[in-house]
């Protein structure tokens, strides 16, 4: 137990300072500085949009709580709607009212798959290897591979196009069993799911205070309460 402490010690201060000489290649290389540059030509208008769109579409407030995803407490929570349009109404509803715990679900279940995936964790962490390697590695700009000197702007386009490769041909099994199997658990629950309580949960409006209802005139009373009697 007494040597744990300084090993983990050791190596927590050796990826930190991994983590600080791969920032500083990072910023010496120009990619920071020419990343900024392309964010600073975009538009303001263009930038506020997306901001505002995807603070709209990730907002806390339409992630529902299991309750509501299962209809905990309801009489019917879930059963077989027959009728066409009623069926094609709830399951509209139902991925729009649902579509953020519908994502999180696919995102469970692509990590999961992730971990249990042995060669996928291996190529990938071969791959951030390779970019570690690729960084620490260059020197004013270049970088040497035996005789063969390659600008680094050069260099990194290249890795990037490998990158893409390796991602799509390690994860492509993961994608196809994380979209077929997170897509057949939306579909049925889009299909059986009545959320029909919670269409206008969203537009409720709390109320408070006291309701005072206008005085009416007693010849009105006497009138309503006369032609009763004459009833």
């Amino acid at each position: 137990m007494a040597t744990a402490a300084p090993a983990a010690g050791n190596a927590a201060a050796s990826i930190l300072g991994l983590m600080g000489s791969v920032k500083e290649k990072w910023e010496s290389s120009g990619a920071s500085r020419a990343v900024s540059d392309v964010y600073a030509q975009v538009p303001q208008g263009t930038k506020d949009y997306f901001s505002a769109a995807s603070q709209q579409l990730f907002s806390r407030q339409h992630l529902r709580p299991v309750s509501v995803v299962f209809g905990i407490g309801e009489e019917r929570p879930f059963y077989v709607e027959r009728a066409g349009t009623l069926l094609v109404e709830r399951v509209r509803h139902n991925l729009s009212f649902f579509y953020l715990n519908y994502m999180l679900l696919m995102a469970v279940l692509f990590t999961l798959t992730l971990v249990i995936s042995p060669t996928a964790i291996i190529g990938i962490g071969l791959l951030g290897a390779a970019w570690i390697y690729m960084i620490r590695s260059a020197t004013n700009g270049h970088i040497k591979i035996g005789a063969i000197d390659i600008q680094q702007k050069h260099a990194t386009i290249a890795m990037s196009i490998i990158s893409v490769i390796v991602l799509f041909w390690l994860l492509q099994k993961i994608f196809w069993w994380t979209l077929f199997s997170s897509g057949f658990l939306i579909l049925a629950h889009a299909l059986f799911r009545d959320a029909s309580l919670h269409k206008d949960s969203e537009d409720q409006v709390d109320m408070q205070g006291e309701m005072t209802l206008a005085p009416t005139s007693t010849g009105e009373d006497a009138a309503f309460l006369k032609n009763n009697d004459l009833a």
